[in-house]
């Protein structure tokens, strides 16, 4: 089970949420990756020390998806995540680089 904080930021900053998931099962040992910020840009993700980026220019398949959608997340393994909200799988090569993996998956159409 996660918790969320989530900090509304002023209109002009650009910056919209501020999302803090923390485990609430102290002592449970588990690979650190979080989402930290959403933008009308984006959002990011700190992952073990790194922090990346994933816009939604790179990552269109986000753009549109809620905040819980977002945030909830799996990692399967050490170098891949899981979004079965909207059963988007990536690299995380691939979001160090989206640029060397081209977009292969079409964004839903209603």
């Amino acid at each position: 089970m996660y918790m969320f904080h989530i900090q509304m930021e002023r209109p002009n900053s650009g910056l919209l949420f501020n999302t803090r998931k923390k485990s609430s099962m102290p002592g449970t040992t588990t690979s650190q990756a979080e989402v930290t910020n959403i933008s009308k840009h984006g959002f990011w993700m700190l992952i073990d020390d790194e922090e990346l980026f994933l816009s939604f220019e790179n990552f269109p398949w986000f753009q549109g998806a809620t905040i819980e959608e977002i945030c909830d997340f799996q990692r399967p393994h050490h170098d891949h995540f899981y979004w079965a909200l909207l059963d988007i799988d990536l690299s995380i090569d691939s979001i160090r680089s989206p640029d060397q993996y081209p977009l292969i998956a079409a964004t839903k159409t209603n």
